[in-house]
């Protein structure tokens, strides 16, 4: 194992997680500190876009993109990093990166492609998936199911869509009226919604297009889509020096300053922390807001009194609904239809997203 070494005094931070929050803290940092950001892909994707890239590939040429054309001024390691010592990150590939501040902004995990191209290919064949079958199985009714039902129904309105989701109601990282307007919607874009069922996809084999339900039943569809949560990212944090800092969820136990509870030189952002909100790609990026200040702040000696404080979100959302619809829960009222589709459902936030990322 070599041991990197560089320069910068007191500055070496390393960003662990390429995502939405480590993206940005990263390019936030990287004319103050030596910057590196570990990760296991070559790009940053602006994740609330790529259910649109499925139903529109091209979509993604300016959701997708690599590293190096924001990150202009650090180092990109392309690996995953699998253990944290009390100076120093061990990646995949077995080097020793070593660090004067650490963030982790591992999120959740999911599989995905290495490069950009491939990640591009992958929509390509999503698409092509949609494109030729006639009857849709999406699995799972939270954010994600319900965006890609809406997307296809939109622009699809030939195809039969149904979505099963296991629980009393959709949407139920939010409240009751936004569920219901949503699945009221979803209903007159003849999209089957069937509440309280699993699928059994152990059933089902390649070209096989039944799928059996938890109730017995069995549906018909020639291609199926999961949209099901994904675990966090933070399992092999239990073997590093981190172990006691996670929760019983699995979350990185964080204060209000975002730094890792009993530790002064480490942070968390994003999705991996314990913090009382709903886990929304936009109070990310406020995360990565806070704790590039705080670790400005931190690098440049100033006063641990003077740090910025993280105010948990409010309970917000907008959850698109084809190119024209969404349906917005805000602190005082829930409203569906162009309104909040003109806030989000246009270009999806992803040309404000770029000029934030320096794009």
């Amino acid at each position: 194992m070599a041991t990197e070494e560089w320069g910068a005094g007191n500055r070496k931070v390393v960003v662990i997680g390429g995502g939405i929050a480590g993206a940005l803290l990263a390019k936030s940092l990287q004319f103050q500190a030596e910057v590196f950001l570990i990760d296991p892909k070559e790009y940053f994707e602006i994740p609330w876009a790529s259910l649109r890239a499925m139903v529109e590939p091209s979509f993604a040429e300016r959701s997708v993109i690599n590293h190096r054309d924001y990150l202009t001024n650090g180092h990109i390691i392309t690996s995953p990093a699998i253990s944290i010592r009390e100076t120093e990150v061990l990646t995949a590939e077995g080097r020793l990166i070593p660090y004067n501040y650490l963030v982790i902004a591992t999120g959740h995990t999911y599989s995905v492609p290495r490069s950009r191209t491939e990640r591009l290919h992958q929509y390509e064949a999503d698409n092509e998936k949609i494109r030729s079958a006639n009857s849709i199985l999406i699995v799972g009714g939270g954010p994600t199911g319900v965006e890609l039902a809406g997307e296809i129904a939109v622009d699809f309105p030939d195809k039969k869509v149904t979505l099963v989701h296991r629980g009393p109601r959709l949407l139920e990282f939010i409240g009751f009226k936004a569920a219901n307007k949503t699945l009221k919607w979803l209903t007159s874009k003849k999209v089957e919604v069937i509440l309280e069922q699993s699928v059994n996809l152990n059933s089902v084999t390649d070209g096989d297009k039944t799928y059996q339900m938890s109730g017995g039943e069995i549906i018909k569809a020639d291609c199926h889509f999961m949209c099901i949560g994904k675990p966090l990212g933070s399992s092999w944090l239990k073997e590093t020096v981190l172990k006691d800092s996670l929760d019983a969820h699995g979350r990185l136990m964080v204060d209000e300053h975002l730094r890792v509870k009993g530790r002064k030189n480490v942070f968390a952002i994003g999705d991996i922390t314990d913090i009382s909100e709903i886990k929304q790609g936009y109070l990310a990026q406020n995360h990565a807001e806070v704790a590039a200040k705080n670790l400005k702040l931190l690098m440049s000696g100033g006063k641990e009194s003077k740090m910025a404080t993280y105010k948990p979100g409010k309970a917000m959302a907008i959850v698109s609904l084809g190119r024209k619809t969404a349906v917005a829960q805000f602190p005082y009222t829930t409203i569906i239809g162009c309104i909040p589709g003109k806030i989000k459902s246009g270009d999806l936030f992803v040309e404000k997203t770029r000029k934030q990322m320096g794009l």
